[in-house]
């Protein structure tokens, strides 16, 4: 295929950069803006295209050194090669273009990056892959766009370092397994009292792995291990807790800080810091009064309400995993949280019940999953609270559900600010604020 040479105007939602062939948009990874490039295209879309980059021939200002030796081959991290300024700039950006093309907001109110305390080191959950070869063991993450392995031996820039000493820890022992093409993960946590680390076995001797991992217990850096050899649910333990918890502000910032918990499996923020500041933005945009009724919406272990829960008259939390609605009910119990009730059920049917039954909610918490809130939103305006502080992951089905909440739903977005949960690549969470009219 021919090379042509374009100038990249911007980044856009996914991580890729954007410039333009002959007038036609053209998707460029690990480019920058301003970027002048040499690239190929790989693939031709009627709209667009996707390229390759060949040569760069005149970079960006916004370029700095990647840390990571293995950053451009690894699938983990997009805008290493980015400035942290121009990341958070280029977040704030992609969420009012999106804001603008798919919900159709004309001017959105949108403020600058909650930029993360740590833009390395941050993340406190991974999973590594494995792949056992006659050449010797890779411990990573997969190559962009395949199942290739790429060795980490130093371990991950973007982990903490407890994460990756335990990773370090564990690579070491677990070479004298005899099956060791039989390992494809190691999964690490970090909480408040250290690492929780399950071992994804596929073979037929556990039990000689759960006795080396016993008998190098102390050398494994790990407070809780695990192995799982089936089905996530069927977790068996080897030593130690598979409990961890973490810390978040309560919405009276005079009052401690609250512990949180979760088991090893359930979700949890990856960014322990970010997870804090993301709290507050609720909080803030939240408002709660001690007269108010809550509801929180695929609520987890509670880690958005229970910061709340003091701050209103009752809470109701929903949420479809039960580990999840395990861990708010203790959560509850062991902050001393007498408003509160947690219960398992889609989010979708049990607002439906709650239409139903005439209930009478001031505030709506709002963090789906990626796939965002479809039918929820529609159903949001019967419900008739007055505030929606809304969660999201996917500034694509934020918008999307924006769209449902700002037209006929009736409500007026106040304000959204993108957070930045994960530096280093392309993904983006937003707190936003929406307000009935």
């Amino acid at each position: 295929m021919s090379v042509d040479e374009l100038v990249i105007e911007r980044l856009a939602l996914g991580g890729n950069g954007v410039g333009r062939i002959d007038g036609k948009v053209c998707f460029v990874p690990f480019s920058a803006p301003g970027d002048r490039l040499k690239v190929r295209v790989v693939r031709e879309h009627r709209s667009y295209c996707e390229a390759e980059l060949v040569e760069l021939c005149e970079p960006s200002p916004q370029r700095v050194e990647p840390r990571c030796p293995a950053f451009g081959r690894c699938g983990g991290c997009d805008w290493q090669h980015i400035s942290y300024q121009a990341q958070c700039d280029a977040k704030q950006q992609i969420l009012i273009e999106t804001l603008q093309r798919v919900a159709h907001l004309q001017a959105p109110a949108v403020a600058a990056t909650a930029a993360s305390g740590l833009d390395y080191g941050y993340r406190a959950r991974a999973q590594f892959k494995l792949h056992a070869t006659p050449a010797g063991l890779a411990v990573g993450f997969f190559r962009r766009g395949s199942r290739f392995v790429i060795d980490l031996p130093q371990g991950c820039p973007i982990c903490t370092e407890p994460i990756n000493t335990a990773m370090l820890k564990l690579r070491q022992v677990i070479q004298a397994v005899p099956d060791l093409h039989r390992i494809p993960q190691l999964s690490l946590e970090e909480g408040t009292s250290g690492v929780v680390a399950v071992v994804h076995y596929i073979g037929s001797d556990h039990q000689h792995l759960k006795q080396l991992l016993v008998q190098h217990r102390d050398q494994l850096g790990v407070n809780g291990l695990f192995l799982q050899i089936a089905r996530k649910e069927a977790l068996q333990p080897v030593f130690g807790s598979g409990h961890l918890t973490y810390p978040v502000p309560r919405c009276d910032l005079s009052a401690d800080a609250m512990l949180l918990g979760y088991e090893i499996g359930g979700f949890s923020q990856v960014n322990r810091l970010q997870n804090q500041k993301m709290v507050k933005l609720v909080c803030g945009y939240a408002q709660p009064a001690a007269s108010q009724r809550m509801l929180d919406l695929y609520c987890g272990n509670g880690n958005l309400s229970l910061p709340l829960s003091g701050a209103v008259q009752e809470l109701l939390g929903i949420e479809g995993f039960a580990p999840s609605i395990a861990s708010a009910v203790d959560n509850a119990r062991q902050l001393r949280v007498n408003n509160s009730t947690f219960r398992c059920n889609d989010a979708s049917k049990e607002l439906r019940h709650l239409i139903a039954q005439h209930a009478v909610f001031d505030l709506v918490l709002l963090d789906p999953p990626r796939a965002g809130a479809a039918d929820v939103a529609r159903q949001l305006a019967q419900l008739g609270a007055q505030r929606i502080v809304y969660v999201s992951c996917d500034p694509a089905t934020l918008a999307r559900d924006l769209a449902v909440l700002c037209g006929a739903a009736g409500y007026r977005l106040i304000e959204a600010t993108p957070l930045d949960m994960f530096p280093q690549t392309g993904h983006l969470e937003t707190v936003a604020l929406l307000t009935r009219t």
